[in-house]
C-alpha cells in the first residue's frame, strides 16, 4: 500500500463539540422538503418507511 491508501484507512474521532448536524431532506408529493420540518405525526411516518431493494423484490418473486 502506498501513503495516500493508508490516509484513507486512519479513523477520525470527533468532540461532540466538532460535529455538525447533518439536515435529511425527503421527496413528499413531487419536491423535496426538510424533514427538520415536519410535524410529529409525518415525523413518526417518515421513521417507519421501508426502503425498496431490487434485488430481494427479484428473489421474492421468482420463489
Amino acid at each position: 500500500m502506498n501513503a495516500m491508501t493508508d490516509l484513507c484507512h486512519v479513523a477520525v474521532a470527533l468532540r461532540d463539540d466538532e460535529r455538525q448536524r447533518c439536515e435529511v431532506w425527503t421527496r413528499v408529493m413531487g419536491y423535496h422538503r426538510p424533514v427538520a420540518s415536519f410535524n410529529i405525526g409525518k415525523k413518526s411516518e417518515h421513521r417507519e418507511r421501508r426502503f425498496f431493494r431490487e434485488a430481494s423484490a427479484a428473489r421474492s418473486l421468482a420463489g
